[in-house]
């Protein structure tokens, strides 16, 4: 097998559906405490909108669903915490839909849990050691 080269270097945005952007900015940004770094105007009627942990180098585009493509995902995007208790205790006192119990499945996985955003849309927090 030839190996070739992707030229790819790294994750910069990913993108979930939102159907009321400015209610995901509003939860993006007051309820998870990211920052909103783009929100601009494209196409006929459309805004594009980005919003990054505020130290991070990765963001998630909030973006209207193609028509027929669900609202709800389990997106895969997994953010990260030094303190799992903490975030999963302050998310809950903020309002947020997070999972009842922090999942602690015992070593070598991280203990994790899930919430979802106004859309209904996954997202794991996950403990980093």
């Amino acid at each position: 097998m030839t190996k070739t080269a992707t030229h790819i270097g790294g994750i910069s945005l990913v993108i979930i559906p939102s159907t009321d952007q400015d209610r995901s900015i509003e939860f993006y940004v007051e309820s998870l405490g990211f920052e909103k770094r783009t929100d601009i105007p494209f196409g006929d009627h459309y805004r594009w909108v980005e919003v990054y942990p505020t130290s991070g180098t990765t963001g998630i585009a909030l973006a209207p669903p193609r028509p027929d493509d669900p609202t709800a995902v389990q997106t895969g995007i997994t953010l990260t915490t030094d303190d799992i208790d903490a975030s999963h205790a302050e998310l809950r006192s903020r309002g947020v839909d997070v999972d009842a119990e922090v999942s602690r499945m015992g070593e070598p996985v991280p203990p994790m849990f899930w919430f979802r955003d106004p859309d209904g849309n996954s997202l794991i927090v996950v403990e980093q050691s």
